[in-house]
Protein backbone atom coordinates (compact mmCIF):
# COMPACT_ATOMS: atom_id res chain seq x y z
CA UNK A 1 0.00 0.00 0.00
CA UNK A 2 1.42 3.36 -1.04
CA UNK A 3 1.05 6.36 1.28
CA UNK A 4 0.64 9.83 -0.13
CA UNK A 5 2.42 12.49 1.89
CA UNK A 6 0.82 15.88 2.25
CA UNK A 7 3.13 18.89 2.03
CA UNK A 8 2.30 21.02 5.08
CA UNK A 9 4.86 23.78 4.60
CA UNK A 10 3.79 27.12 3.22
CA UNK A 11 5.57 28.94 0.46
CA UNK A 12 6.68 32.50 1.13
CA UNK A 13 3.78 33.91 -0.92
CA UNK A 14 1.32 31.73 1.02
CA UNK A 15 2.85 32.88 4.34
CA UNK A 16 2.49 36.50 3.19
CA UNK A 17 -1.16 35.91 2.23
CA UNK A 18 -1.92 34.30 5.61
CA UNK A 19 -0.23 37.15 7.52
CA UNK A 20 -2.20 39.67 5.46
CA UNK A 21 -5.48 37.93 6.29
CA UNK A 22 -4.62 37.77 10.01
CA UNK A 23 -3.60 41.45 10.10
CA UNK A 24 -6.75 42.53 8.25
CA UNK A 25 -8.89 40.47 10.62
CA UNK A 26 -7.14 41.97 13.66
CA UNK A 27 -7.74 45.48 12.30
CA UNK A 28 -11.46 44.78 12.04
CA UNK A 29 -11.47 43.65 15.68
CA UNK A 30 -9.73 46.83 16.83
CA UNK A 31 -11.95 49.03 14.64
CA UNK A 32 -15.08 47.57 16.22
CA UNK A 33 -14.32 49.06 19.60
CA UNK A 34 -12.03 46.40 21.06
CA UNK A 35 -8.94 48.08 22.42
CA UNK A 36 -6.15 45.94 23.80
CA UNK A 37 -5.03 46.83 27.30
CA UNK A 38 -1.80 46.16 29.13
CA UNK A 39 -3.45 46.46 32.55
CA UNK A 40 -5.91 44.29 34.42
CA UNK A 41 -8.96 46.09 35.74
CA UNK A 42 -11.71 45.19 38.15
CA UNK A 43 -13.78 43.53 35.39
CA UNK A 44 -10.84 41.27 34.52
CA UNK A 45 -10.41 40.39 38.20
CA UNK A 46 -14.09 39.45 38.49
CA UNK A 47 -13.93 37.31 35.34
CA UNK A 48 -10.91 35.46 36.74
CA UNK A 49 -12.64 34.91 40.08
CA UNK A 50 -15.85 33.64 38.45
CA UNK A 51 -13.86 31.31 36.19
CA UNK A 52 -11.91 30.02 39.18
CA UNK A 53 -15.09 29.39 41.18
CA UNK A 54 -16.93 27.71 38.31
CA UNK A 55 -13.99 25.42 37.47
CA UNK A 56 -12.97 24.40 40.96
CA UNK A 57 -12.90 20.77 42.02
CA UNK A 58 -16.17 20.02 43.90
CA UNK A 59 -14.35 17.56 46.18
CA UNK A 60 -11.84 20.24 47.15
CA UNK A 61 -13.55 23.67 47.08
CA UNK A 62 -11.73 26.94 47.61
CA UNK A 63 -11.01 27.65 51.26
CA UNK A 64 -13.00 30.44 52.94
CA UNK A 65 -9.86 32.38 53.82
CA UNK A 66 -8.63 32.27 50.24
CA UNK A 67 -12.03 33.43 48.94
CA UNK A 68 -12.20 36.26 51.51
CA UNK A 69 -8.66 37.31 50.61
CA UNK A 70 -9.56 37.52 46.92
CA UNK A 71 -12.72 39.50 47.67
CA UNK A 72 -10.68 41.92 49.79
CA UNK A 73 -8.25 42.34 46.90
CA UNK A 74 -11.17 43.05 44.57
CA UNK A 75 -12.58 45.61 47.00
CA UNK A 76 -9.18 47.33 47.23
CA UNK A 77 -8.87 47.37 43.44
CA UNK A 78 -12.32 48.92 43.08
CA UNK A 79 -11.53 51.63 45.65
CA UNK A 80 -8.23 52.45 43.94
CA UNK A 81 -10.05 52.72 40.61
CA UNK A 82 -12.60 55.09 42.18
CA UNK A 83 -9.83 57.17 43.77
CA UNK A 84 -8.03 57.39 40.42
CA UNK A 85 -11.20 58.69 38.76
CA UNK A 86 -11.65 61.25 41.54
CA UNK A 87 -8.03 62.42 41.23
CA UNK A 88 -8.50 62.86 37.47
CA UNK A 89 -11.61 64.99 38.09
CA UNK A 90 -9.76 67.03 40.72
CA UNK A 91 -6.80 67.59 38.38
CA UNK A 92 -9.19 68.77 35.63
CA UNK A 93 -10.84 71.21 38.06
CA UNK A 94 -7.46 72.58 39.17
CA UNK A 95 -6.30 73.01 35.57
CA UNK A 96 -9.57 74.75 34.66
CA UNK A 97 -9.14 77.05 37.67
CA UNK A 98 -5.59 77.89 36.58
CA UNK A 99 -6.86 78.74 33.10
CA UNK A 100 -9.60 80.96 34.56
CA UNK A 101 -7.03 82.82 36.69
CA UNK A 102 -5.25 83.96 33.51
CA UNK A 103 -8.35 85.79 32.16
CA UNK A 104 -7.54 89.40 31.31
CA UNK A 105 -3.82 88.93 31.99
CA UNK A 106 -0.97 89.19 29.51
CA UNK A 107 0.68 85.84 28.95
CA UNK A 108 3.67 84.57 27.01
CA UNK A 109 2.87 81.45 24.97
CA UNK A 110 5.26 78.96 23.35
CA UNK A 111 4.21 78.67 19.70
CA UNK A 112 6.90 76.26 18.53
CA UNK A 113 10.03 78.04 17.38
CA UNK A 114 9.19 81.33 19.12
CA UNK A 115 7.14 82.90 21.91
CA UNK A 116 4.12 85.17 21.55
CA UNK A 117 2.52 87.60 24.00
CA UNK A 118 -1.15 88.48 24.25
CA UNK A 119 -4.07 89.05 26.59
CA UNK A 120 -6.20 86.02 27.53
CA UNK A 121 -9.72 86.71 26.22
CA UNK A 122 -11.43 83.40 27.10
CA UNK A 123 -10.77 79.94 28.54
CA UNK A 124 -12.13 76.45 28.05
CA UNK A 125 -12.62 73.83 30.77
CA UNK A 126 -11.99 70.10 31.06
CA UNK A 127 -8.97 67.82 31.26
CA UNK A 128 -6.95 69.96 28.85
CA UNK A 129 -8.12 73.55 29.26
CA UNK A 130 -7.15 76.13 26.68
CA UNK A 131 -6.80 79.91 26.66
CA UNK A 132 -7.87 82.20 23.81
CA UNK A 133 -5.35 84.83 22.76
CA UNK A 134 -6.00 87.04 19.71
CA UNK A 135 -8.85 84.73 18.63
CA UNK A 136 -6.73 81.53 18.76
CA UNK A 137 -6.89 78.80 21.41
CA UNK A 138 -3.66 77.51 22.99
CA UNK A 139 -3.17 74.70 25.50
CA UNK A 140 -2.69 75.89 29.07
CA UNK A 141 0.64 74.06 29.27
CA UNK A 142 1.99 76.26 26.43
CA UNK A 143 1.94 79.31 28.73
CA UNK A 144 5.50 80.20 29.75
CA UNK A 145 4.81 83.38 31.76
CA UNK A 146 1.86 85.38 33.16
CA UNK A 147 2.06 89.17 33.62
CA UNK A 148 -0.24 91.60 35.47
Amino acid sequence: MEMNMVNSTLTSSEKFAVENEVNNFNKTLNASGRTPSQQLGKDDFLKLLITQLSNQDPTSPMEDTQFISQMAQFSSLEQMTNMNESFNKLAAMINSSQATNTLGKTVEVDVGDSNMQGVVEATSFGENPQVMINGMYYDLNKIKAVYN
